[in-house]
């Protein structure tokens, strides 16, 4: 027995020298050995290989009908005055004011069976479509025996996700976690300085450079030339928690968010003690007076990390972006937006709150291949002149929804867990009745 436990102790010690040695003292310098970039182009050629065998596998037209698309009705992005103007071609618009026209009703009945079948709010809180399986279980295309070699593939990468990449992950996970909690107590204890705010931004980006590579994270950042600067506010497109990790690895940035308990909470309060970062009570959050004036106070000083934010308010599938909240937009500071965009072929990134807990969407993430994905800077935006904190926070949303690819959604991402607010049918309501009575009648 005292062999064996001697064997699993330098077993251990070898496993924490491995790792030390060739993963995590690189990532903490900010380079590879080139470890990851081999993994990664095995990987790539492997699923390329069986995209191809199952392609082969089906019938030409089931090959050539496959989408990349969670959609199943293809939608027209006209506004409802452009659609119903097509309606109305055969009887033009009165030119005293509006008009009824019975060919109106097609359009609301066409809107509404397409939102029975399927609304544009729920289908961005389910997973993305894939093209073809990635051998992964979690994916809307499960297994099917197709070759036995495909097969044997497929068993072959449940036990390197399995025994071998999950147990490194948790090992760099725990040490990533472990590294900023003790860091940045320590850094805590040194009195204000230039120095202390040097070491509290370099623990922290090392900490998610760990982190980072605990999920065999590939990502490709462009435009570094407008990477977030001190006293502004950094908003981007939220897909998963990973997002700060996905950011905070190529620089660093002050938090806000409520304050937590247990696991969080102790990290909350180790970071707070080096860095600036902004955490509410639960009660100051619903003040929305207070929030703004804290979250002024830390952009109006020039020294403090620009603060990172997520408008949405909740994770979206990565397909979209939904409506941001003005909030962040009403505090006239400078606004430096950022898309990230993920690939789903090595990993689904999206936290789906209501299905999976953290720790059980963690165990996911560290059970996939890779973590790939795209971060662009966008040019510092300012609020113009005549623009209210709305339309600027629709502006941004737009460039970022543009950069990344994604579909520009004007819906509330609170829609997730709520019902449409009474006020955005009424609105909806009067743009048509403006439409039928005319413009002039709303001035009396």
């Amino acid at each position: 027995m005292e062999d064996f436990w001697a064997f699993s102790l330098w077993a251990v010690r070898i496993w924490l020298y491995l790792v030390i040695s060739l993963i995590m003292i690189p990532a903490m310098f900010g380079f590879s050995l080139g470890i990851s970039e081999t993994y990664m182009t095995i990987l790539v050629k492997t699923l390329e290989w069986a995209t191809l065998k199952i392609q082969r596998a089906k019938t030409e037209e089931r090959t050539l009908n496959m989408s990349a698309s969670n959609s199943l009705i293809l939608r027209e992005n006209g506004s409802m005055e452009k659609e119903l103007e097509e309606l109305r071609r055969s009887r033009p618009k009165s030119s005293v004011g509006g008009d009824f026209t019975f060919s109106d009703c097609f359009y609301f009945t066409r809107r509404g069976i397409e939102s029975i079948v399927e609304d544009e709010v729920t289908q961005r809180f389910t997973s993305e479509e894939l093209v073809s399986w990635n051998l992964l279980t979690r994916t809307n295309n499960h297994f099917q025996y197709i070759s036995l070699k495909l097969t044997l593939v497929y068993c072959l990468g449940i036990f390197i996700r399995y025994c071998i990449l999950t147990p490194l992950r948790l090992t760099l996970a725990c040490i990533g976690l472990s590294w900023l909690v003790i860091g940045t107590t320590a850094v805590g204890f040194l009195p204000h300085s230039s120095a202390k705010s040097w070491l509290s931004e370099w623990v922290h980006v090392i900490c998610y450079r760990i982190c980072a590579r605990g999920l065999s994270a590939t990502i490709h950042y462009h435009n570094r030339e407008n990477i977030p600067k001190k006293g502004g506010i950094c908003v981007a497109n939220h897909t998963s928690p990973i997002d700060i990790v996905i950011l905070c690895n190529d620089a660093c940035y002050a938090m806000v968010g409520q304050v937590h308990g247990g696991l969080m909470g102790l990290l909350q309060r180790a970071m707070v003690r080096s860095c600036p970062h902004v955490w509410f009570e639960r009660a100051e959050m619903k003040d929305r007076h207070l929030v703004t004036k804290r979250l002024k106070d830390h952009v109006n000083d020039k020294t403090k990390l620009p603060i990172l934010i997520f408008p949405e308010g909740t994770c979206v599938n990565n397909t979209s972006v939904m409506m941001f909240k003005k909030g962040s937009f009403e505090i006239g500071a400078t606004i430096y937006p950022v898309a990230i965009k993920y690939d789903p072929k090595f990993g689904d990134a999206f936290w789906n709150s209501s299905k999976y807990s953290m720790v059980s969407y963690l165990l996911r993430m560290m059970t996939s291949w890779a973590l790939v994905c795209n971060v662009w800077y966008l040019p510092a935006m300012h609020q113009q002149e005549g623009e209210d904190a709305v339309q600027f926070a629709n502006r941004v949303k737009s460039a970022i929804a543009h950069q990344g690819g994604l579909v520009d959604l004007q819906w509330d991402g609170g829609l997730k867990r709520a019902k449409v607010k009474e006020t955005f049918k009424e609105q909806q309501q009067k743009k048509y009745s403006s439409m039928v009575v005319g413009d002039d009648s709303n001035s009396d």
